[in-house]
């Protein structure tokens, strides 16, 4: 399936997934990890790539910026429009590999769980500093390599069971950082296993965090663009 397509038939399950109890909880955190990274502001012009269904969006628009949101999938930029309707937000099919945007177009730019389907992260997180304007900052998050979730998604993949991460790219929180060359800080967030009951998983969070632990299934990394 070409990647353009591999989301079509995905934005009502992908909305149904994070309505549930353990995806309202990861919803929670890593919207705390992303904000706590951007820091969105109001009046601020935030480019949202792989933006899917405005999962993240919301966020970013409840602070008060205005957001342009990038998918390759019209299926998810529909339902991202009827989602953020009556706010700042405006939606562009793209490629995060060849944005339609000038050289330093953004105050912020983020890319949120899209880059785990780019083989040229490098290529991908450069386009993302290329929008951005001087002093504006890049927050990037996918999912991370050292997780067991990682280790069960690839286990799935090796028994040939079908899921729409089955050719993804995990990557550490090192990997990450390495794809720009300035310097840049790494958190992971999401340490407990997808069946645990909410309550329990919420104590496991709040002592992976403590610890500073660097196998959270979901790692973002935070960049800003030199003068």
């Amino acid at each position: 399936m070409a990647a353009k397509d591999l989301f079509n038939e995905w934005p009502e399950r992908y909305e149904e997934w994070f309505a549930t109890p353990i995806g309202k909880l990861v919803r929670q955190i890593e919207g705390e990890l992303v904000m706590g990274f951007l820091e969105p502001g109001q009046g601020e012009t935030i480019l949202d790539v792989g933006c899917g269904t405005g999962v993240f969006t919301t966020d970013f628009l409840a602070a008060g910026a205005r957001v342009i949101g990038v998918d390759i999938s019209a299926p998810m930029l529909r339902f991202a429009l009827r989602k953020t309707s009556g706010y700042p937000f405006a939606a562009v099919r793209g490629d995060v590999l060849s944005l339609p945007f000038k050289d330093n177009s953004f105050d912020k730019v983020t890319s949120i769980t899209a880059l785990e389907f780019v083989a040229d992260a490098r290529g991908a997180v450069n386009e993302l500093f290329r929008v951005v304007r001087p002093g504006g900052r890049v927050v990037v998050a996918t999912l991370n390599s050292l997780s067991p979730w990682a280790t069960r998604r690839k286990a799935k993949t090796a028994r040939g069971q079908r899921h729409i991460l089955e050719s993804a790219f995990f990557r550490s929180p090192e990997e990450l950082l390495t794809c720009s060359p300035y310097k840049g800080i790494a958190r992971t967030a999401i340490y407990f296993e997808k069946d645990e009951a909410s309550d329990r998983a919420l104590v496991i969070e709040k002592a992976g965090q403590a610890q500073n632990l660097n196998t959270g299934a979901f790692v973002a990394a935070c960049w800003e663009k030199p003068h």
